[in-house]
């Protein structure tokens, strides 16, 4: 059976980074329609300090990798991201506690276990136009492959297509948390940046693994 070791959890996260940070400003960008227009910077924020502290991660497993990511997601990223990107990491580490490897089955619940955590943390659900209007799709594709005994390539592919769909979603959607939800309708037309950016942060994990 195909599995995901701890470097390629390493990889994944390292791609996340260089997607954010690259796109810093088409991020903020996204955000200025409906939100503060800072979400670009602030996810950057604290990529960077990840990206900077890398060597020094544990990496002994799964869990404490992500773990120790989350911390310094929490710390570093600005505004409302800290909160919402750090709850995600420390709750999929929670999941790999102690894992060196995850099947897709394994990586679906750990995918779960990241919209678990920002769910209890910001109490969004779909439809509210938020990342996790790209997270749930692509986690409820993940289930579905893990069941059709996919492969990690294909199972990322099309996680990546289910975010990318989920993102444009949002433009019909009346935001109901964080900023945008103060412009009311107003916010229809205008994608949520968060789903977006995952949608980018997808296709581009499942064009280089």
């Amino acid at each position: 059976m195909e599995t995901m070791q701890t470097s390629d959890i390493m990889r994944i996260v390292a791609v996340m980074g260089d997607v954010i940070i690259e796109n810093e400003i088409p991020f903020c960008e996204l955000d200025s329609a409906a939100g503060d227009g800072d979400f670009g910077m602030s996810v950057a924020k604290g990529f960077r300090v990840l990206k900077a502290e890398w060597n020094d991660l544990d990496t002994s497993n799964i869990g404490k990798f992500l773990r120790s990511c989350g911390m310094i997601i929490t710390e570093h990223c600005g505004g409302a991201s800290g909160p919402i990107w750090g709850s995600a990491f420390m709750s999929a580490a929670k999941y790999a506690a102690g894992k060196t490897e995850l099947t897709v089955q394994e990586f679906a619940e750990l995918m779960q276990s990241a919209v678990d955590g920002i769910q209890r943390r910001g109490g969004a659900k779909l439809g509210d136009k938020t990342l996790l209007d790209a997270l749930i799709p692509t986690t409820e594709s993940l289930k579905q492959s893990a069941v059709a005994d996919s492969s990690f390539k294909k199972a990322l592919k099309n996680g990546a297509l289910a975010a990318v769909e989920g993102a444009e979603k949002t433009k019909g959607y009346v935001a109901s948390k964080g900023r945008a939800s103060y412009v009311g309708d107003r916010s229809i037309s205008f994608p949520d940046a968060g789903a977006m950016a995952l949608g980018i942060i997808f296709t581009e994990i499942a064009e280089k693994f």
